[in-house]
Order: structure tokens, then sequence, then C-alpha cells
């Protein structure tokens, strides 16, 4: 073979042999925060429908957090959707679903396209938030009963029947925030992904999570409001700042038994909030409205093992304050 011949098959194998050295793309982080909603949509599933029976008001769980184009920016809106492998531009969507919940035996999927609910068309919405249409869906499910199946329109006028989990108030949102915290206002628990990312265990996860359900359930927002609370600065000082530690210690309580109630490990609770207390970034000065991360891992521990006593002697579980929280004061 003449030496030129030789040269180019050699150079030929050489680049079958040899991997590419392109550096590989970076992963969209779309993908990460459909993973926290996923995450956040079975937990969230979990602890409403499995304490059902004790929460006093009540409404359908499906299983699933909604999903809408218009939550992203024009030049990134087909990045985003390709994620959910939601091809449809126009109407919100399913973007997580909870494993074996009422929305995912069906047999739709993330990404599914919704174009009516019931005998109407998809809420729209008022104003320009982009999570007006998402609000005004999830406001309209939640007032419908608990009981009762439901009509889903979906993409290519497919037509699907849901029957509902009567579940405890509340609906699941992420927001794509990286700082971790969670807040709940009577109706919605919103989960920084920042949080989702900080508790890779799903029961310590669960913890945070049911921290703000409880205050959903205690009706909190709606009893500071009616005690006449500032929410502004005078919130950190005097009665206004005892009201809402108070609120805080009522939520922490309560969460142990809804971890309990949907089998998760009642002790996830005092790991989570000591790791979250010893946490870098963490403020340098405990506020006046909430307690301190030792005092709060204390309690958590003491209904934790209240829970464990209750278990040895078979007694069946109630949770404290469900049934009539003491006034705010």
């Amino acid at each position: 073979m003449p030496h030129r011949a030789r040269s180019i098959l050699a150079v030929l194998m050489l680049s079958i042999a040899v991997p590419s050295m392109a550096a590989p793309a970076e992963p969209s982080p779309y993908s990460a925060l459909a993973a926290a909603e996923a995450r956040v949509a079975a937990i969230g599933f979990r602890l409403t429908t499995e304490n059902a029976a004790w929460c006093p008001v009540r409404q359908p769980q499906f299983g699933w957090i909604w999903g809408d184009p218009r939550l992203y920016d024009a030049d990134r809106r087909a990045e985003a959707l390709g994620v959910y492998g939601a091809e449809d531009q126009t109407h919100a969507f399913i973007a997580a679903l909870a494993p074996a919940s009422p929305a995912a035996s069906t047999g739709i999927g993330v990404g599914t396209p919704v174009t009516g609910i019931g005998e109407a068309p998809v809420p729209d919405g008022a104003g320009k938030h982009p999570f007006a249409r998402i609000t005004a869906i999830e406001t309209y499910l939640a007032a419908l009963p608990a009981d009762a199946a439901l009509a889903l329109h979906t993409g290519g006028g497919r037509v699907v029947d849901i029957m509902p989990k009567p579940g405890c108030v509340s609906d699941f949102r992420v927001e794509a925030n990286e700082k971790p915290g969670a807040v709940a206002d009577g109706r919605m628990v919103l989960v920084n992904q920042g949080l989702v990312d900080f508790s890779p265990d799903d029961a310590e996860l669960a913890a945070a999570i049911a921290h703000e359900l409880a205050h959903n359930i205690l009706r909190h927002r709606a009893r500071l409001d009616a005690a006449g609370v500032d929410r502004g600065l005078a919130k950190q000082f005097g009665r206004n700042a005892r009201m809402f530690k108070q609120t805080e210690i009522e939520a922490d309580r309560l969460s142990v038994w809804l971890l309990a109630g949907a089998g998760y490990d009642p002790a996830a609770a005092a790991r989570f909030w000591s790791r979250f207390g010893q946490r870098k970034g963490r403020p340098l000065f405990q506020a006046s409205t909430h307690p301190s991360w030792r005092d709060r891992v204390a309690a958590l521990e003491a209904e934790a093992a209240a829970i464990a006593a209750a278990r040895m002697l078979g007694r069946p579980l109630h949770p404290p304050l469900i049934d009539a929280p003491p006034p705010l004061e």
C-alpha cells in the first residue's frame, strides 16, 4: 500500500476510535424543576389523602401539579415545554403526577394538555400574572365535590373520567427559587425548588411540606387575620410576634402526626429541622416569630415520642389541635 494511502487510512481509523471531545450540553434547568414538581406532587398527594379523616375540610385530590405555557418567556418556552413533553403551546397541561394517583391511573401523562373540565372550558383566570390560569383552575377544582367523578377534556378530543380521592384542603406548587423555603396561604402550599434540593430524603421533604400543610389545616392565615395581626414591620414585635410564633409551634406539632398518618417516619421532622437550623447561610439572629431550631427539634421529638407511645399501647392515633385549636393570644 502506498505511503499516502496508509496515512489516510490511519487518520480514518483514529477518527473512528477516538470519541468526540465536544463538551456535553448543559442540562436544562427545567429538567430539575420538573423533577422537583414530581417529588412534591407525590408527597403532597400522600399527605393530604392519607390524613383526610383528620381534616375538618376536604377537597378532591387528583394527584397532579399543573403547568402553563404562560409561565415561560417566549424565547425559552419551547425548551421548557419540551422537558414536559408538552407540544401544545396554548393550553394548560399536567406538569407532574403522583404515582398511583387518580389522575395517573387514567393513563394520562405529564405534558397532557387540558382543553376542558366537565362541561366548561378551562378557567382562564383574571389578570396578567403567569399563574393566573393555574390559580383559577385549582380554585375551581377545589370547590367541586370530593367524591364525584370529573370529566377531563385533553388533546385530540379525548375525554378522561377521573374519580378523585378526598383529601385535606391544599394544592401544591413549586417555585423556581433557589432559597430553601416554603409558604402556605390557606389553600396553597408553595415550595421553593431550593427546599427540594436541600432535602434529598423524601421523608424529610415531607416533614417540611407537612409543616406548611398544617398551617392550612389549622386555618392559621384566617385566624391571624381575624385577630388583626400586623404583617408589616410590627410583625416582629409584641402581640403580633407572639401570635405568629404560636402558629409556628402548632404547625410543628401537627406536622409530626401528619407524617405518621401518611406512613412517613415521624422522626424525620426533627432530622429535617435540625439540619435546616444549622444550614449554611441561615440568619444570624432568630426571628421572634419562630421558635429557635433547638426548641423546635425538642418539641418535634416529644410529639414523635407521643406517637410511638400510642402505637406501643395499641391506641389509635389522633393528632392534637385538629379538633379545637386554642385561641391565638
